[in-house]
């Protein structure tokens, strides 16, 4: 009889022994899967809102380089109609007197050419210039192969019937002495003695006025020279 009790004793120990251990088993369950869900669930946050994040930090970078790309456009289409309204605005006299033009043609053209000033100034010309090189025409020069000569840094002074002539000896002896120059008769404009440059004019009644060394000191080779450093030499020589 009491070996019997003796091992129903230990049954319910023994049971109560796995029954502990089911116990403790659970509870370890439960605390590994409420950890493992709360990592998850904190993952999942802190990522949703890191995506959320980057979405709107790159949205916001995107709009600035628009709102920056937009502003550099502007800018750069600003200058373009800065650039070009100075172009095309006269260039300031430097002498007394003189008369500038701006926006000229460059173009190369065989045609006859009508030119708004008495000598050209500039605008679409010949494809071939005249000697410039201090050469002297006795006889006048087709418009459209001096103006070559004016878009190489050349001045053209041109005379007409009312000139003395001890100013066209004068003058003569000045341009053979000076590279980048060129003399010729010129019966069609307003003054006796005109000096031309790209852009650039002036009239003057005697070879002593003092702005013809002025207008030549400015304007050979000048700032206003399209083509600086083109030759002046050509077979289209006096």
């Amino acid at each position: 009889m009491a070996s019997k009790t003796s091992k129903s004793a230990e049954r319910r120990a023994r049971v109560e022994e796995m029954r502990q251990a089911e116990r403790a088993r659970d509870r370890r369950n439960r605390i590994l899967t409420i950890t493992a869900v709360a990592a998850v669930v904190a993952a999942t946050i802190g990522g949703g809102y890191l995506v959320v994040s980057t979405t709107q930090d790159d949205e916001q970078t995107q709009v600035d380089e628009q709102a920056q790309n937009d502003d550099q456009s502007e800018d750069g289409e600003q200058s373009e109609e800065e650039l070009a309204q100075k172009d095309a605005a006269a260039p300031e006299g430097v002498v007394r007197g003189e008369q500038t033009w701006g926006d000229l043609g460059r173009d190369h053209t065989e045609e006859d050419v009508d030119y708004p000033m008495s000598p050209a100034a500039g605008g679409d010309h010949s494809s071939v210039w005249v000697d410039c090189q201090g050469s002297v025409y006795d006889e006048e020069i087709p418009e459209e192969n001096a103006v070559h000569a004016l878009e190489h840094g050349a001045v053209w002074i041109t005379y007409s019937d009312e000139a003395a002539e001890a100013d066209v000896t004068s003058l003569g002896d000045r341009v053979s002495q000076t590279p980048y120059t060129l003399l010729s008769p010129y019966s069609d404009q307003s003054s006796p003695i005109t000096l031309t440059a790209w852009g650039h004019q002036l009239g003057v009644d005697r070879a002593s006025d003092p702005r013809v060394n002025e207008f030549l000191e400015e304007y050979v080779q000048g700032e206003q020279t399209p083509e600086p450093g083109a030759t002046c030499a050509s077979e289209l020589a006096p």
